[in-house]
């Protein structure tokens, strides 16, 4: 709508009164939300009755020990690396499957490394370190386990 001004100018002065389009929005918002629920039971459907267990989906899980003088035990059964390699690869074939690690703290590094890549050449991407919560120390998270998840693509390597 436009509007003569009281200036000696002769412009027209426009402006949009917004208050009736804030009435009509807010009408519409209340209607909407009131009728909204109404229409969530618009059909009314008996459903069936089921008397089915809940499925409990458990992950198998594996257990690795290293002994402080390297020692590798598969599910507390001694095994070379290369018997823990087959090991992991035949276990691999479960979905889901998922490694536990507990090496001893004064075990070397290299061996953990080769059981982690044991880990990686059977495509298991879940593997978990575990340890004890240090309770001397208020640094550290409550939890006692370490997840990392692996890639599932195979290493690569340079020629």
């Amino acid at each position: 709508m436009a509007m003569l001004t009281n200036d000696n100018q002769d412009s027209m002065m426009s402006e949009i009164n917004v208050t009736p389009l804030v009435d009509v929005m807010l009408v519409l918002l209340t209607v909407f939300i009131v009728t909204a629920p109404l229409l969530m039971n618009a059909v009314s459907v008996k459903l069936p009755k089921a008397s089915a267990e809940p499925v409990s989906t458990q992950i198998k899980s594996a257990h690795i020990s290293i002994t402080q003088q390297g020692d590798l035990y598969l599910d507390e059964v001694k095994l070379s690396q290369p018997a823990l390699e087959t090991a992991l690869q035949q276990s691999a074939k479960v979905p889901d499957y998922a490694v536990d690690i507990m090496a001893d703290e004064k075990v070397e590094y290299g061996v953990v490394a080769k059981v982690m890549a044991a880990i990686q050449r059977a495509k298991i991407a879940k593997f978990t370190f575990v340890m004890m919560a240090d309770v001397n120390s208020t640094n550290l998270p409550s939890t006692d386990l370490l997840s990392t998840d692996l890639p599932s693509a195979e290493p690569s390597t340079n020629h």
